[in-house]
């Protein structure tokens, strides 16, 4: 038997207000429709439920036990209701922010927290994305935003607010003859084998080995790796050598490997990238937060 809660809680309703034109009144009803609703409850259950000819009208015996478990019974799809309410609120102030590697946790919280200033209710679930897929998941709607690094490769319909501008570094074995120095240039690095990913956009490969060199000397390409847990071994074992940003020296930390700031090599810009035609108040309030961070005289980019 399918019990309609919608009939209950006319019966209770018509229960705890004793009458059925003050519960009609309560429930937006007529009295007749309310009282043809009950009715038809008493049929399904094949019991009646309320002593009509009691003043004020009260449940019968059977009513009595049939509404000590109905109650229970509403207030069970009540809360679950209010829980579906609940996630779909959670949901709707919860904006889903993809990020390359921990190293940019700071810059992350840093806007977080800048834009709940905007937003308090503002939730963040972060996800984090493959190098080769920085730009297409927010593209795509699988995330609300994005740290990038350049280059991006299609930055249609999207939006690139740049928040940072973060200096390059290298990471080369400490045995290196280079690991001991204060700040190499690009030069010094003429002939070394770099690190690439064979999974990744050639022009991200290159932009990162800063290929082609001012020198003029061809970039040499090693071993391929997809994750920074990788990369460090492969530097730590000698392999191959690798020019990354200086958040990857903040956040992760190898026994093996020494990072040297590159005072040549151009700052790579980290940005906030959401959809341009997105309108929303939360991913507006990571606008805001990411324009509060801006470096002077850097502008936004709507493609």
């Amino acid at each position: 038997m399918d019990l309609n809660l919608h009939l209950v809680r006319y019966l209770v309703a018509v229960v705890d207000e004793g009458h059925f034109g003050r519960a009609a009144d309560k429930l937006y009803v007529s009295a007749p429709a309310l009282s043809q609703q009950i009715r038809k409850l008493e049929r399904t259950l094949g019991a009646e439920l309320l002593d009509r000819s009691a003043h004020p009208v009260r449940p019968t015996p059977v009513g009595r036990r049939f509404l000590d478990e109905a109650r229970q019974a509403l207030a069970a799809a009540d809360r679950a209701v209010a829980a579906v309410e609940a996630h779909r609120r959670e949901l709707a102030a919860t904006l889903r922010v993809g990020f390359m590697s921990a190293s940019a946790g700071p810059l992350v919280r840093n806007i977080v927290d800048t834009a709940r200033r905007e937003e308090p209710g503002l939730s963040i679930r972060m996800v984090e994305l493959p190098w080769s897929q920085q730009a297409t998941t927010v593209r795509d709607g699988e995330v609300d935003a994005a740290l990038v690094r350049p280059p991006i490769a299609d930055a249609t319909g999207l939006r690139l607010d740049v928040v940072h501008h973060e200096p390059r570094v290298v990471a080369l074995p400490v045995t290196h003859r280079l690991a001991s120095r204060d700040a190499v240039e690009l030069a010094d690095l003429d002939g070394e084998i770099h690190l690439t990913d064979d999974d990744a956009d050639p022009a991200w490969v290159r932009w990162w080995a800063c290929d082609p060199r001012p020198s003029g000397i061809p970039v040499r390409y090693g071993p391929s790796v997809r994750t920074m847990d990788e990369m460090l071994e492969a530097v730590a074992g000698g392999q191959a050598i690798v020019i990354t940003g200086s958040f990857v020296a903040d956040g992760y930390r190898h026994p093996h490997v020494a990072f040297v700031p590159i005072t040549d090599a151009e700052p790579c810009p980290i940005s906030l990238c959401t959809r341009a035609a997105d309108t929303s108040p939360l991913v507006g309030a990571l606008r805001n937060a990411a324009r509060a961070l801006r470096p002077p005289q850097t502008d936004c980019v709507d493609n």
